[in-house]
């Protein structure tokens, strides 16, 4: 396929994702105003829609692997683009994000955001969003749910280092809940920003659970071993090498 022919696939795939997305929120939008549950079914069907449509356009085929979380549980998990999110949301029972507040203001998402549940922060008042995080989890965790935070606070390229943020830490400690690391290797096919998208098997993979009660620095070490160690092996199985890659 031509370079040209897939970035104008990969431009139809865009066009038509969102255009699910602004449907589905519409039509949704008078019963996840009143009910959480259509709020989520909603979310769920654009998931179907979105991994459906790329599977037929560009060619990315997606799986979820490992035991999937359920219950009142942490996810801490490699965010590389648009559809881990998608995947992960998919696939556990009752996910809600920890998000950057200004996506609350988001035409369609934000609306779903706050009725499922997602946990806004203020990215500008560090010291103070971090204490009211843990309080804003501990009050949303009355409606039982998988909460999701990337521990490294945004999206990040194949192949590129950024350092875990203790926002995971904390709210590991205030939670008393075990937390499950996952990797992924959806950057690759889907990549965080651009048009182009890259045909291959996009996976996440939930890896065993991290008891509550480690300490707070070796929790940390843990996380970010298992999450960068089952990301690279992701992206190995796919065909490519860290190395090459920028």
């Amino acid at each position: 396929m031509s370079h040209a022919f897939r970035w104008l696939r990969s431009l139809m795939f865009i066009i038509l994702a969102y255009a699910g997305m602004a449907v589905l929120g519409l039509v949704f939008a008078p019963f996840a105003l009143f009910s959480r549950k259509a709020a989520r079914r909603a979310c769920k069907l654009f998931c179907v829609w979105a991994r459906w449509l790329a599977r037929v356009l560009v060619g990315i085929r997606s799986e979820v692997r490992g035991t999937v979380p359920t219950g009142e549980v942490i996810i801490a998990a490699k965010h590389q683009s648009f559809l881990d999110i998608l995947l992960i949301f998919q696939a556990v029972p009752h996910a809600k994000f920890i998000m950057k507040r200004e996506l609350l203001w988001t035409p369609v998402i934000g609306l779903y955001a706050k009725r499922i549940g997602c946990i806004p922060v203020d990215r500008k008042k560090r010291g103070k969003a971090i204490a009211q995080l843990v309080k804003d989890v501990a009050a949303e965790f009355v409606d039982p749910g998988q909460l999701v935070i990337y521990p490294q606070g945004t999206r990040v390229s194949p192949g590129v280092r950024l350092p875990y943020k203790v926002g995971a830490a904390l709210l590991y400690d205030g939670l008393e809940e075990p937390c499950y690391p996952a990797a992924t290797n959806v950057g690759l096919f889907w990549p965080r920003k651009g048009i182009m998208r890259y045909p291959g098997l996009a996976v996440v993979e939930f890896l065993d659970p991290i008891a509550p009660g480690m300490p707070r620095a070796e929790f940390m070490a843990e996380l970010e071993k298992r999450v960068e160690t089952g990301s690279n092996a992701l992206m190995k199985e796919a065909g490519f090498d860290l190395n090459e890659l920028d």
